[in-house]
Order: C-alpha cells, then sequence, then structure tokens
C-alpha cells in the first residue's frame, strides 16, 4: 500500500511539473514567474520549485537579464530527437535534398504543432542568399503556402485555434494587417483544386513559396513539403515545373511511410 501510494505521489509529481512545461511551450518567448505561475493556475512558489529543477536539467533557462524563463537546450534536444524518430521525417530526408539540389532552392519539411506549422527538416537551397529559416522555425498559418497546405487538410476549428492564437501573438514581422483577414474557403478550394499551395512575398518580400501535402500511412495528411526560391526566379513557368516536382516527391515520401508502417 505504502509503494502505491508512493508512486501515485510521483506520477503526480511528473503530471505538475510537464504543466509547468506546457505553459514554456506554448509561449512566444521567455515569461516572468508570476505569469508562468498564472498560465499554469499554480502557486508562484510551487512553481519556481519546478523550474528550478528545470534550469539544472536544462529543461528550462533563466534570462540573467530579464529572469524570465523560457524553455532549455535540453527541451531542443528532446523535441529534436522525437523528430528524427517520425517515420515521415526520415522517409523525406533523400527527398529533400535530391529537390534542393533539382532546384537549387530551399526546400523544407513541416509538421503541425500546437502554435502552427514547424520547420523540422530542411536542405538550404545555392539561391537563398542570406535567407534561412531555421528548424523549430513556426510559419504563420494561412498566408504562407506551408500553412495553406494544413488548412486544406486539416479541421477547421483546429485552423481557426492556431490563427486566433498567432493573431493574439502578433507573430512579429510576419503577420501585416493585410494579412489578418483570409478567406479559408477560398484557400482550401484552390489548394485541394491545384493540389498545391503558392504564395509569394509572404516570409520574404524577395521570395515565393511552393507546397505539397504529405500523406501519412492512414491516409491523412502527415506533412507539408515546401519549396522556397527567389520571386524572379520561381517564374510562373518554373512554378508549374516545380509543382509537379514536389507532387512527384511527396507521392515517393507517402509510399515509404505506407511501406514501412506494412
Amino acid at each position: 500500500m505504502a509503494d502505491a501510494e508512493q508512486s501515485r505521489r510521483r506520477v503526480q509529481s511528473i503530471e505538475v511539473g510537464f504543466r509547468v512545461l506546457r505553459v514554456l511551450r506554448m509561449a512566444a518567448g521567455p515569461l516572468p514567474l508570476r505569469e508562468v505561475a498564472a498560465r499554469a493556475a499554480m502557486p508562484p512558489s510551487k512553481v519556481h520549485l519546478y523550474l528550478v529543477s528545470f534550469v539544472r536539467e536544462n529543461m528550462a533557462y533563466q534570462d540573467p537579464r530579464t529572469g524570465y524563463y523560457g524553455l532549455g537546450s535540453f527541451a531542443i534536444q528532446l523535441g529534436l530527437a522525437a523528430v528524427r524518430q517520425l517515420d515521415i521525417v526520415g522517409a523525406a530526408a533523400n527527398v529533400l535534398i535530391d529537390l534542393r539540389d533539382r532546384t537549387d532552392c530551399a526546400v523544407y519539411l513541416s509538421l503541425w504543432g500546437d502554435q502552427g506549422p514547424c520547420i523540422v527538416a530542411k536542405a538550404d537551397g545555392n539561391l537563398q542568399g542570406a535567407f534561412t529559416l531555421r528548424l523549430g522555425y513556426i510559419l504563420p498559418a494561412a498566408t504562407t503556402a506551408t500553412g495553406q497546405v494544413f488548412v486544406a487538410h486539416l479541421p477547421r476549428e483546429e485552423i481557426e485555434r492556431v490563427l486566433a492564437a498567432q493573431r493574439e501573438t502578433n507573430m512579429p514581422n510576419m503577420v501585416r494587417a493585410r494579412d489578418r483577414t483570409v478567406d479559408l474557403d477560398q484557400i482550401v478550394g484552390d489548394v485541394r483544386r491545384r493540389g498545391y499551395a503558392s504564395t509569394a512575398g509572404r516570409l520574404n518580400q524577395n521570395f515565393a513559396g511552393l507546397a505539397v501535402p504529405v500523406f501519412a500511412a492512414d491516409g491523412k495528411l502527415g506533412a507539408a513539403l515546401t519549396l522556397l526560391g527567389p520571386t524572379d526566379y520561381v517564374s510562373e513557368e518554373r512554378q508549374k515545373e516545380f509543382a509537379a516536382m514536389l507532387i512527384e516527391a511527396s507521392a515517393s515520401v507517402s509510399k515509404r511511410v505506407a511501406a514501412s508502417a506494412g
């Protein structure tokens, strides 16, 4: 009986700790202790004890200047390790490199997360210059080619939830005033009709993006495969050529995922 009670307490402690970690994960940036406590619905003194332990283990960090808390290096390593174990990421690894070599453009693979599309794998291109997107980068959900793929294939309530959160945080330098009102029905119709999404000047005014869905073994959307290149290079004629290449590559990844699941 004593062992069972001790085991139950330990599990509860882990669950409470994850409430704190979830707050840090959902935040747009580092937060003060009182804000972490408020969002976790816990007393600040209790949250502080967890944060001290998390900082010690590099699951969290404390900014020495502001005293604010954010996710630490080990949390990032843990997330990337989990991503690497996903079948769809492994299946796409060589495809990203092949597309990059054939087009000279940057190629990204993104998964859907609580905050929107997140880049989990990439192959940087020769034509992108100094404009690069890092792994873990969260993209606007409805105004980028990557995001529009998810808009076209995920439940509307999930899309609207993320859109509301992104508008609230304003996604600095990414969500402009003219992007705040989007026609989701039109996005869904266009992407499903063409089989791909296309945007220009959203991430950077000089770059255009093309994205296609990658389906998992169960037939549901698993990821988005995106090509990003200079607008003067990704011309209307090349868009059709590159879109066809992306669709072919996506089908190849989906087949590999299905084969590994079988």
